[in-house]
């Protein structure tokens, strides 16, 4: 099994003192004696032992000291000099770098660092909820894959190391986090994102270059979560999300004062105070949220949740798991998200796209590669009947934006659970899509997408982009397309391939002007190119949809 201690210290060379970054900031300063001691250079977690520094391009690397120390960073036949800023502050670029290793590379002011064991290759962040954050040997309802215990014990790649953001919720953007990279091997990949390690396994495999992978997902997180603050609050229809959880917060206090009155006993009123003085403290210089410590929940049933610490806080995971990692030099993202908004997806819509764009300014990387899993196919628990087909059209909508690209899920899950445990088939889509857009290999990376149609006496001719060769039928006939005429009324159409078109047709619609496919929360997919790749979703029409003008105006728990 993976070493799960791992990334519960800290790893940025502090004498193994991680309780500071636990304790409210005066009590640290009266402490540590702020002020009056010298500091030794510090970096952060990212940099560290069995790193991946990102190829072809200049790479940030950055740290702490005292005031005006000079810094000197060396990496092969490269070396920087730099002074600490008034704020201890400092940073230096190396690069472009060649790809390659292992390399040291050492960081020398008072004292000296040396990074063992350094790889030059291609980094990517693999992020998202429950589907990204399911662990190839993980328990309960989003972990584990087909075949976990031999794909685990296969996983011996020197070249592919791994980063797991520890998972934290904070009020501001971070600068620091914990964990440290690891070498992927049967000891450490079955704590990480599956479907990550699948991607950055085939991925290495295909290009033969190192891939680290930084893993930074959090189950159950809607993608306001995952967004900046500046983005929610520049559209009304998403800044009502982020009003309301403005509005749990501030309303927080009194909640748990009028709680405190009822519960009766000194001694767990103190215990309840102790800890909401160092969360507000926390909550006020802008660090990460300190939950409600398990001993307090179990010693006081029913405490008020804490929206300061809740992950579905909006902006809350961006500013804990995505903010400290933009400045280190990365290829690109994957992305698998989308359950969570899945109700309210004209409101998705208006908030992924401009996701994307944040995610990219921040890195400051141009039109960062950002690859996205569409959602599976699943049959149970809906309100309404469009509700995962409008999802996914509303994610497809980001491939709008240049070097997008998007892995069709709904073939490859289970009927009965939202979470497919064919996490090998999204890793090669993915890698499949990052070899097209991101490296430029002429592959085909996508199934058949619509083009166009043209109406010729009651039947519909469908064309398509994207058919690598040829169209292909999965099973015994093409099912999963339906017609209507002027009323918008669908009836199951008859179709066929022929040539590299669709024709389709129903005895119920004698002048047809719409067609959809696979149109359905669990649709029938028959439809592939000769690569082997599913067409995605997709209807002709603009119609109006039955989740149209919902809109979450109350954040969820």
């Amino acid at each position: 099994m993976a070493n799960k201690s791992k990334c519960n210290r800290s790893v940025a060379r502090d004498g193994g003192q991680s309780w500071k970054m636990r304790l409210p900031g005066a009590v640290l300063a009266l402490l540590m004696g702020v002020g009056t001691a010298s500091a030794d250079v510090r970096l952060p977690a990212l940099i560290g032992d069995n790193m991946v520094l990102q190829q072809g391009r200049q790479v940030a690397i950055w740290g702490t000291a005292d005031v005006g120390e000079q810094v000197t960073v060396r990496l092969g036949k490269q070396k920087k000099t730099v002074g600490a800023g008034a704020d201890g502050q400092w940073k230096v670029k190396l690069g472009p770098l060649k790809k390659g290793g292992p390399l040291e590379m050492v960081v020398a002011g008072r004292n000296t660092i040396t990074i063992h064991n350094v790889l030059v290759g291609e980094v990517w962040v693999c992020s998202g909820q429950t589907n990204m954050d399911g662990t190839l040997l993980g328990k309960g309802r989003s972990g584990g894959v087909l075949n976990a215990e031999q794909e685990d014990a296969a996983a011996n790649y020197p070249l592919l190391r791994l980063f797991v953001v520890k998972k934290a919720v904070a009020g501001k953007p971070q600068t620091e986090l914990q964990c440290q990279w690891v070498v992927a091997t049967p000891e450490t990949v079955g704590n990480f994102s599956a479907v990550g390690y699948f991607f950055g396994r085939d991925l290495h495999q295909a290009r033969k270059f190192p891939v680290g992978l930084i893993g930074s997902s959090y189950f159950d997180t809607e993608g306001e979560a995952w967004t900046g603050d500046a983005v929610l609050q520049a559209d009304p229809a998403l800044k009502v999300v982020a009003d309301s959880w403005q509005q749990k917060i501030a309303e927080y206090p009194h909640v748990l004062e009028q709680f405190e009155q009822k519960l009766g006993d000194p001694q767990k009123v103190m215990e309840l105070q102790e800890w909401e003085k160092a969360a507000e403290e926390a909550e006020a210089n802008g660090q990460v949220a300190l939950p409600i410590p398990d001993k307090v929940v179990s010693a006081i049933p029913n405490v008020p949740k804490d929206p300061r610490s809740s992950r579905r806080r909006d902006a809350g995971v961006w500013n804990a798991m995505i903010a400290p990692l933009t400045s280190y030099a990365i290829a690109g993202v994957i992305w698998y998200q989308g359950e969570s908004n899945a109700e309210f997806p004209y409101q998705y819509r208006k908030l992924f796209p401009p996701m994307i764009q944040q995610w990219r300014s921040s890195w400051g990387e141009g039109d960062l590669p950002f690859l996205f899993v569409q959602l599976t196919n699943y049959s149970r628990g809906f309100r309404f009947p469009d509700v995962w087909p409008t999802t996914r059209e509303s994610q497809a909508t980001a491939l709008a934006l240049p070097k997008t690209g998007m892995a069709v899920a709904m073939d490859i899950g289970d009927h009965q659970s939202m979470f497919p445990k064919n996490k090998q088939e999204v890793g090669r889509r993915l890698a499949l899509a990052a070899e097209g857009i991101a490296y430029g290999r002429k592959i085909e990376y996508r199934g058949p997408s619509f083009k166009s149609l043209r109406v010729d006496n009651g039947t519909v001719r469908l064309q398509f982009t994207h058919v690598a060769g040829g169209l292909v039928v999965h099973g015994e006939s093409l099912k999963g397309f339906v017609v209507a005429g002027e009323d918008q009324k669908f009836f199951p159409a008859e179709a066929k391939i022929e040539g590299t078109e669709v024709v389709i047709s129903s005895p119920q619609v004698a002048k047809p002007v719409a067609v959809r496919y696979a149109w359905a929360n669990d649709p029938e997919c028959t439809l592939y190119n000769k690569a082997g790749l599913p067409a995605p979703q997709f209807r002709t029409d603009d119609w109006t949809v039955s989740l149209q003008t919902l809109v979450r105006t109350v954040a969820s728990w």
